[in-house]
């Protein structure tokens, strides 16, 4: 497989863990305020919004970290571009909404601490996943995304 095709593999498969998280936070609002709240279901809603900005998280990450593996990274330096991502991606939404700098505001710290929620969770299911893997294989560990040259682990995009 192509070097793009396992980035956009990547960013897809990041932005649909996101999709489910922020879908579950949309199932809990929806049990608060009633279905008949609002003309979309916010667990549509919240997923689709988190598909997007899980995207956009991938995009940033592999922009500014993607020479280095997932042990070489913190998490809560994970969590911050997690942040990041999330409010890029508030800021592409009011911008693409055309609504007013007062909703960015708010928006970007709701969109960046949610982002900082899921990065830090996908770090640490992918870490997870990585330690359960070694374990079964008898400590050769699992390659998750693997580098063919050299066989460490890449953040860049799924690679």
């Amino acid at each position: 497989m192509s070097r793009w095709k396992r980035r956009v593999r990547g960013a897809l498969g990041m932005g649909l863990a996101w999709g489910v998280a922020w879908l579950g936070a949309g199932l809990v609002l929806l049990a608060i305020v009633g279905p008949d709240a609002a003309d979309v279901p916010f667990p549509l809603g919240f997923g689709a919004l988190g598909f997007l900005a899980g995207v956009t998280f991938s995009g940033v990450l592999g922009l500014v970290e993607g020479r280095r593996t997932f042990d070489q990274m913190s998490l809560p330096r994970f969590a911050g571009w997690g942040a990041a991502g999330g409010a890029l991606f508030a800021a592409i939404f009011v911008l693409a909404a055309g609504l007013g700098g007062q909703v960015l505001v708010g928006l970007g710290a709701v969109f960046g601490l949610a982002g900082a929620a899921c990065a830090a969770g996908s770090l640490a299911l992918a870490r997870r996943a990585t330690d359960v893997g070694s374990l079964e294989a008898g400590g050769g560990g699992t390659r998750i995304g693997a580098d063919r040259r050299d066989g460490r682990r890449r953040l860049r995009g799924g690679e």
